[in-house]
């Protein structure tokens, strides 16, 4: 393990809260994921349900929760399936969880082998006095899932096998649960933020002229190993010069020319937990008068977005006050005029053309994490706040990104120590 373990109090108060959601007679089911394949023998790197993560805390595939919080027998209202260690896996593939390590990881009792699950889920079933099943699937607002996932097969047997029982989204329940973070969660995804700030100083130390974009994210990645992060939070975007009007730019393959801005969308994880910083930086460490006026003013939106985003508002009534100060900056910038927002289409706003996304978004075991979009920010949620003014036809944009933690009076920038005013990063620069 590549991090400080994690208390199991935090599972087991996960799976308390999970069942003060549950109706009576419940039984919730809970599947890893799958190891998914490449070409050949390949494989990707395994990454665990994060559902399944936030409950038990245990990363291993072929692992199956069962919570049936009315079963007679006290013991067996949790139970833990897991991959019976053998020699041939351990020759092969290494140690896998025995049944003790399970329990002190996940402060689950009962750990059964997988064979067992089968008839146990059965008997549950039928002799449980179970009538509600919850079973889990993605439904992130943003999720295309185009490979059936092992949850997906999972649904697909129980209701061929049970078709009269009454089913519920699991999802639902786990949106509600993960959106509000525990102070063990925030201490991890703080440790990802440290992990991210350590990444960009050795950049800012390392930038220069001539430098290529690939070579920037091998100073990441290096900062992030070295500190016991598995990697990149997502896929690292490096993007220099005009690359940084686009928003999802990934390929990280050109080189950084004296004079233009290089914008970086880099952040690390931590213990499954992810960070989400941008900061856009002058390759020959000085900005231009033009590049500093546009940076203060994302600067300045960023600053109001911290502000705003606060308890008790919905997210995209937050998302049209900052459309309404970006609209303000882009005046004084002379992108736009009055007689642009004047005559503009109501559904197509002049600012559109220079700040086309979001500005802040969820964050957690999921980068984009889960949580309903249309309810009222909550206090102990976390979110990104990340305003951008682009201008294609200049050849460079600006991004700036931290995470914070909602207060009940006030937020917590976990990423109040990286730097961000243009002045300090000149200084670091030179």
């Amino acid at each position: 393990m590549r991090y400080t373990p994690i208390a199991k109090e935090l599972f087991i108060n996960n799976r308390k809260r999970l069942v003060n959601e549950l109706k009576p007679g419940a039984l919730a089911v809970f599947n890893s994921n799958d190891i998914m394949p490449t070409n050949a023998d390949g494989t990707m790197p395994f990454r665990q349900n994060n559902d399944l993560f936030y409950l038990t805390g245990i990363e291993q595939e072929e692992s199956i929760l069962l919570i049936c919080p009315g079963f007679r027998e006290e013991k067996k209202r949790e139970i833990l399936f897991l991959h019976q260690p053998n020699e041939h896996l351990e020759k092969w593939y290494g140690h896998k969880l025995t049944k003790d390590e399970a329990k002190a990881i996940s402060g689950i009792e009962t750990v059964m082998w997988l064979q067992d699950f089968e008839s146990t889920f059965q008997h549950f079933m039928v002799m449980g006095g179970v009538e509600f099943v919850y079973l889990n699937t993605n439904e992130h607002y943003r999720s295309d899932v185009v490979v059936q996932t092992r949850d997906a097969r999972f649904i697909d047997s129980c209701k061929t096998k049970f078709p009269l029982h009454k089913y519920e989204r699991a999802a639902l329940v786990m949106a509600k649960l993960r959106r509000v973070k525990q102070k063990q969660e925030i201490d991890l995804i703080q440790k990802a933020c440290d992990i991210t700030e350590n990444g960009f100083r050795r950049v800012l130390k390392f930038l220069k002229p001539g430098v290529k974009e690939y070579e920037i994210e091998a100073e990441y990645v290096h900062e992030f190993l070295n500190h016991g992060s598995k990697g990149f939070a997502y896929t690292p975007i490096i993007a220099s010069g005009k690359n940084n009007i686009v928003l999802h730019y990934i390929e990280n393959n050109q080189t950084c020319q004296a004079g233009e801005l290089v914008l970086l969308d880099v952040a690390a994880e931590y213990a499954n937990y992810n960070s989400d910083l941008t900061r856009t930086i002058p390759v020959s460490g000085k900005f231009t008068a033009r590049q500093k006026e546009v940076y203060n003013s994302v600067l300045h939106v960023h600053r109001e977005a911290m502000k705003l985003l606060r308890p008790n508002i919905v997210y995209f009534d937050y998302q049209k006050e900052i459309e309404r100060i970006i609209e303000s900056e882009l005046l004084k910038l002379k992108l736009i005029s009055e007689t642009d927002i004047k005559n503009q289409d109501p559904e197509n706003p002049a600012f559109k053309k220079y700040f086309y996304h979001g500005t802040s978004h969820m964050l957690g075991l999921d980068v984009h994490d889960v949580g309903n979009m249309h309810d009222n920010i909550q206090v102990g949620s976390v979110w990104t706040i990340e305003p951008g003014i682009y201008i294609k036809e200049e050849g460079f944009g600006v991004r700036l990104e931290n995470n914070v933690w909602v207060g009940e009076k006030e937020n917590i920038d976990l990423m109040k120590n990286i730097p961000i005013e243009a002045e300090e990063i000149e200084a670091l620069m030179n």
